[in-house]
């Protein structure tokens, strides 16, 4: 439905501002606009009409200027007749192309923050906090596996995704608040900027973009000067949803900051990139050497590039600075202890040395025993569980990690194309463990039912033959 989109619109900022609706034709777009107008400012109505026959197709989409506001309205709206006579009408969060489906109002990805807290919080802290903007299911706080102390992160879960809204909204500017999506979240096939064919092309070759000073001849596969390039300007990729200024907030830790801008293309789409620009070598060198690959928020792993900012460097004494400060900050980097680096003497590069935030391989609130080694892949398999996932299956390593944590897991395997999968127990009771423990629970943002799988037909027959 390309024609559903207005270029002039910026789809995307806020986030989750914008709703698809799904009407009777016979709803028009001054009929929406009086009944959602109730619950805030709103940008655009665009009703979906056939190009021919010029008669609506009972689909349309509603840009508010806040995301509180298109919650609240889905909310209160989903479900409701806005005519007597004609049907009720189904609400939904829209989703950019770079997303999956639309969102609905039983959506608990809606519902989840990550927020950045000072390490002296408690989940007590948290909640009086964040209690201010909405009913609070429950906080956890990110802590040290080994330590037990906090690594100043923390989520807060609301029971509606207005409330959320609200929190990310109004809640103070330092704690970075961003909604938690799922660590697996990956692309829809149609999206035009992060297909899995131009995600994996821009791992590859990071140096691509569509900024037009950039030239794309200069960075190709099997070339590697593509990967030498060091200068003050950093091209971020995220496939998450995520807005300039928590862009802005991120790479800001990193004192020297000029210029962030978000891109987007000509259909008010974001593309998923942002350009940075720092005004010293030293901090653009460390920003990315600490920043490319850090998961923000969990689950979305942020690419960081050097890109071309103009500079003549054909003075062999500038390049010779400018690979004196390279090395210096990569020695500074790859030579730092684990955790947060140790205070930069300051110098006239000017960098500086923000303690980055890492993320934990598994987010639950779920009390998971210790790590158990696998079974050998040739035990005999006495008990299977089918697992379902929503919204898509969570990697194999980790699915690993956390059944294996029950004892005897033979084999984990995911049915390819379907949120689904199936355990291998070499033992009742541990796949009876586990199913008890994580039935209905939420790992890592994606919510598992764990069922006892049928067993398989040649086995079904043997037992329908012994009664």
């Amino acid at each position: 439905m390309e024609d559903a989109f207005r270029p002039s619109t910026d789809l995307d900022d806020p986030p989750n501002s914008r709703l698809f609706l799904v009407t009777s034709k016979s709803i028009t777009e001054d009929m929406i606009r009086e009944q959602f107008s109730l619950f805030g400012e709103i940008q655009d109505v665009w009703v979906v009409k056939d190009k021919q026959t010029k008669e609506s197709k009972g689909v349309s989409f509603v840009k508010f200027t806040k995301s509180s506001e298109a919650c609240t309205a889905m909310e209160e709206m989903h479900g409701k007749c806005l005519v007597e006579g004609t049907k009720p009408i189904k609400v939904f969060i829209a989703q950019a192309r770079s997303s999956g489906s639309h969102r609905d109002v039983e959506d608990e990805e809606l519902t989840r923050i990550f927020v950045m807290i000072p390490k002296t919080f408690t989940e007590d802290d948290l909640k009086e906090t964040f209690k201010e903007y909405g009913d609070i299911e429950y906080c956890i706080i990110v802590k040290n596996k080994t330590t037990g102390e906090s690594k100043g992160l923390g989520y807060v879960r609301y029971h509606k995704p207005s409330q959320a809204a609200t929190a990310i909204e109004n809640c103070e500017k330092t704690y970075r608040a961003i909604l938690a999506e799922p660590r697996n979240k990956t692309p829809a096939p149609d999206n035009d900027y992060f297909s899995p064919a131009r995600a994996e092309h821009v791992q590859g070759d990071p140096g691509m973009t569509s900024y037009p000073f950039v030239d794309p001849g200069f960075h190709t596969r099997g070339d590697m000067r593509g990967t030498d390039i060091i200068t003050r300007c950093l091209m971020v990729s995220t496939r998450a949803s995520i807005t300039q200024d928590q862009v802005y907030s991120l790479f800001d830790l990193i004192p020297g900051m000029d210029y962030c801008e978000m891109q987007q293309d000509s259909y008010g789409f974001s593309t998923g990139q942002a350009m940075i620009r720092y005004n010293n070598l030293g901090s653009a060198v460390y920003a990315k050497n600490k920043l490319d690959g850090f998961e923000y928020p969990p689950g979305n792993r942020l690419v960081v590039t050097h890109i071309d900012d103009g500079q003549d460097r054909r003075s062999p004494v500038g390049r010779m600075a400018m690979q004196l400060v390279a090395a210096q900050m990569m020695s500074i980097v790859c030579n730092a202890p684990t955790g947060p680096p140790p205070p930069l003497r300051k110098t006239s590069t000017g960098y500086p040395s923000p303690a980055v935030p890492q993320s934990p391989r598994i987010q639950t609130d779920v009390a998971l025993p210790p790590l158990q080694k696998l079974a050998p892949s040739d035990s005999r398999v006495k008990e299977r569980l089918f697992v379902v996932f929503k919204p898509l299956p969570l990697p194999m390593d980790v699915l690993e990690d956390v059944f294996c944590r029950f004892g005897s897991l033979v084999e984990v395997f995911l049915v390819p194309g379907r949120n689904v999968g199936y355990m291998k127990y070499a033992e009742r009771k541990s796949a009876d463990d586990a199913m008890a423990t994580l039935h209905g629970q939420m790992v890592n943002g994606v919510k598992m039912k764990v069922m006892r799988a049928d067993p398989p037909k040649e086995e079904s027959h043997k037992r329908q033959r012994t009664y």
